[in-house]
């Protein structure tokens, strides 16, 4: 294995486990795009080539389905697991944010919720987070206009207020804990961009370590970038550490698109055998992004 995807290995077995938000990115980077049920043996094959028991895989599978995310199907002793329809809600919102390139201009306008009841605020808040609203003061949400209000915010009163671009920032400084997600961003960075040197430099990954590189850094990317609300750019800090560790993150990917591919193709089945080939969404990803400096 070369040596910069053993650093990120052995960075991830000294976290906290992360089985399941590993499981969570393996479907969507990965099954998903090829029809969406696997089978329990392909995934305990790619955690054991991680070294993680197949006892702690099962048990969070039977968590993430316990609590609404996947629904198990058996054909004789052999278990496959697919998104419930929750789960596909949720995991097409992730893939739009995850993979589609991020807004470039701002109109000049924010859209601002009013909620007041400390009860109701609670029950929106993640939702509110998860769709890009920051807030400034407790029971005011904003983000800019144009993005979607979820439904768990839909009895808030909304505003929509136009700001110059010094308010503008400092409104998105109170709004949202950036250097938090900035700081993460330039980990990110500096543990793949040894990754990306070495493929440059012609060393070759198996099928195997391509698909392990593969889902690592979708795993870390997605941790930092569906916190990230994406704000245009003329909102963001001068010299934002986003958009290198995206460019980024989309050429180690591309790189490692061909070979993680073949390995689905030789050891991923669902119920009727091989998993079926992604479609041109795949190729897709990433699309129309800057190559990294």
């Amino acid at each position: 294995m070369p040596q910069p995807l053993s650093r990120i290995v052995s960075q991830l077995k000294s976290e906290p486990s992360r089985t399941g938000s590993l499981i969570v990115t393996v479907f969507g980077d990965a099954v998903v795009p090829r029809g969406g049920t696997v089978w329990l043996g392909t995934l305990l094959e790619f955690f054991a080539g991680l070294d993680i028991d197949g006892g702690v895989v099962r048990t969070a599978m039977s968590r993430l389905t316990a609590e609404g995310w996947f629904e198990r199907t058996k054909s004789g002793r052999n278990s496959f697991y697919r998104l419930t329809r929750r789960g596909e809600q949720t995991f097409a919102a992730a893939t739009r944010h995850i993979y589609d390139s991020p807004p470039s201009e701002w109109n000049g306008s924010f859209e601002l919720l009013l909620i007041g009841s400390a009860d109701d605020r609670e029950q929106a808040r993640t939702a509110l987070r998860d769709a890009g609203f920051g807030s400034p003061l407790p029971g005011v949400f904003v983000a800019p206009s144009r993005i979607a209000v979820p439904d768990a915010a839909e009895g808030a009163i909304r505003l929509q207020a136009s700001a110059g671009s010094d308010m503008a920032r400092r409104l998105v400084a109170e709004s949202w804990a950036l250097e938090r997600t900035a700081e993460a961003y330039r980990k990110f960075s500096a543990s793949f961009a040894p990754l990306r040197f070495t493929m440059d430099r012609g060393e070759a990954l198996s099928d195997s370590q391509a698909f392990t590189a593969r889902i690592l850094l979708i795993h870390h990317y997605r941790r930092i970038v569906l916190r990230d609300p994406q704000l245009p750019v003329e909102l963001l800090p001068k010299d934002w550490p986003g958009r290198q560790a995206r460019a980024l993150c989309g050429e180690i990917y591309r790189l490692l698109l061909p070979g993680s591919e073949r390995w689905l193709d030789d050891h991923a089945t669902n119920e009727e055998g091989p998993l079926p080939p992604a479609g041109a969404a795949l190729t897709g990803r990433f699309a129309g992004d800057a190559e990294p400096l």
